[in-house]
């Protein structure tokens, strides 16, 4: 009977032994569980903090660059420049900087490489202006000198803009280019390439390539052909980080998306552009167009789904 109690003791004993360690690995587990959900809830805290400061900054940066814009705008204004580049650059920053959406890292980033392109721009107009200043000045010093009367002033300015005229016709005429063979493709990650219509996962970078065709007339040397990528809204997609920049178009200034500088020798030339725009197309049909000297040489066209 002894026997018997002592191993009913003996069974209880080892039952509040296991108890206890199971109640034991149930603390430990839960003061795991504490430690990992307040490690997470700090990196996030540290994430939305390190954003916050982050676009906090790249609005100081943007109202920087607005200021900025503005004091050329008025200057070039004042000396008779183009300004329609600057003003729509200007009207995205203020747009984007009254925008209340919370901002993700890449979207700062983005902002952040298009701020540095802005500046490399506003140092080219700081050159601009420092040339419109000179122009001008010049101008002073020509109509200070000037003895004839207004009368043959402007019948002389009728003659020169006559001649200016027929000259820059025959020119445009005789020197015009061709793009021939338009072909627009998307280039997935892997460097594949699909034609016609393709989706936004395909469209890792746009390539652009035609040739020149044959011009007998046209003189040889230096040419800028520019490429500009229109989007189903009919604005140019464009980024200065990347390349892309203004040019004159019948007496006003557009944007490009990308362009190239060649030595054009008659030869049926292959030119080839890579345009890598870094988020999404939207989708709809989009319109390539190509120019040089001022004049479109050829279009093409592709759709995103």
């Amino acid at each position: 009977m002894s026997e018997v109690n002592t191993n009913k003791e003996n069974r209880q004993e080892q039952g509040k032994n296991i108890l206890i360690v199971v109640l034991v690995i149930l603390v430990l587990l839960s003061g795991v569980r504490l430690f990992f959900d307040h490690k997470e809830k700090t990196l996030k805290s540290e994430e939305i903090l390190i954003l916050t400061e982050e676009t906090s900054s790249l609005n100081s940066r943007i109202d920087s660059m607005t200021f900025q814009l503005d004091l050329r705008i008025k200057e070039i204004e004042r000396l008779g420049g183009e300004v329609d580049s600057l003003v729509m650059i200007k009207d995205e920053l203020i747009k984007e900087r009254n925008s209340e959406r919370t901002r993700s890292a890449s979207e700062i980033a983005r902002l952040n490489r298009q701020m540095d392109g802005y500046g490399e721009m506003l140092r080219e107009k700081d050159e601009d202006i420092v040339r419109l200043r000179e122009l001008n000045d010049q101008l002073y010093a020509e109509n200070k000198d000037l003895k004839s009367s207004k009368a043959e002033v402007e019948e002389e300015v009728v003659k020169l803009n006559r001649k200016a005229q027929e000259l820059e016709e025959k020119v445009n005429v005789a020197a015009r280019l061709r793009a021939e063979n338009i072909v627009i493709a998307a280039v997935n990650a892997r460097g594949r390439e699909r034609v016609g219509e393709f989706r936004n996962r395909q469209l890792e970078k746009l390539k652009i390539s035609f040739n020149l065709g044959e011009n007998s007339v046209a003189p040889l040397g230096a040419k800028d052909i520019y490429v500009q990528v229109l989007g189903p809204n009919e604005q140019v997609i464009f980024d200065i980080a990347k390349g892309s920049g203004t040019f004159n178009l019948n007496g006003r200034e557009e944007f490009f998306t990308s362009k190239q500088d060649i030595i054009f020798d008659n030869t049926l030339q292959k030119l080839t552009y890579y345009y890598e725009k870094g988020s999404d197309y939207a989708k709809g049909s989009y319109m390539v167009k190509v120019f040089s000297d001022g004049i479109e040489i050829g279009n093409g066209s592709f759709e995103v789904k």
